[in-house]
């Protein structure tokens, strides 16, 4: 399912409620071709929600065909039971991804703030209004879960361009790659 033309799939994990959100990159622009929440309700029993939110992955990557995903790493949470459910959101998010061939990276959310917003330590409401300006989208995306899934995918595609540059120019400077 790995494309290496598609765009790049963020991943916000959570169980009760998973934002994706997907970005395509043409010339220097950044557009965005899907986001939103996956759902799954709490009345459930876990492995139903877990298997539910698995099918749900996997649909959408293969159906986006994304060249590369973008999870935000599981850092610390004050809740235990939130902790433990949005890292095993997190772990379906990198299984299903790594099954379809699709490469995967993971960013701590200060990581997805200071590249989106240029603060570390940026508010949900400020990524919320980078996101919405840096898109051009018509509205914010919301839930808050929503965007900071674009978010993942912009701060990817930022990542990965800052890469190629200093790796071209590295060659430029050595002759041969790093």
């Amino acid at each position: 399912m790995f494309d290496p033309a598609g765009p790049v799939l963020g991943i916000d994990p959570g169980l009760s409620r998973c934002g994706y959100g997907a970005v395509m990159v043409t010339g220097a622009r950044a557009h965005a071709v899907a986001c939103g929440v996956i759902r799954t309700d709490k009345d459930h029993p876990l492995p139903d929600r877990l298997a539910e939110l698995e099918a749900e992955l996997a649909d959408l990557v293969a159906s986006l065909r994304p060249c590369a995903v973008a999870v935000e790493r599981v850092l610390f949470q004050a809740n235990a039971r939130t902790a433990i459910s949005v890292g095993q959101a997190s772990g379906l998010a990198l299984a299903v991804s790594s099954r379809a061939g699709v490469p995967v990276t993971q960013y701590s959310p200060n990581e997805v703030k200071l590249a989106v917003t240029g603060d570390g330590r940026a508010g949900k409401r400020g990524v919320q209004e980078m996101v919405t300006r840096m898109l051009r989208l018509a509205e914010t995306p919301k839930p808050p879960d929503a965007a900071d899934a674009l978010a993942l995918a912009l701060c990817h595609v930022w990542r990965d361009r800052l890469g190629r540059a200093i790796t071209r120019a590295e060659t430029r400077t050595t002759g041969a790659p790093a």
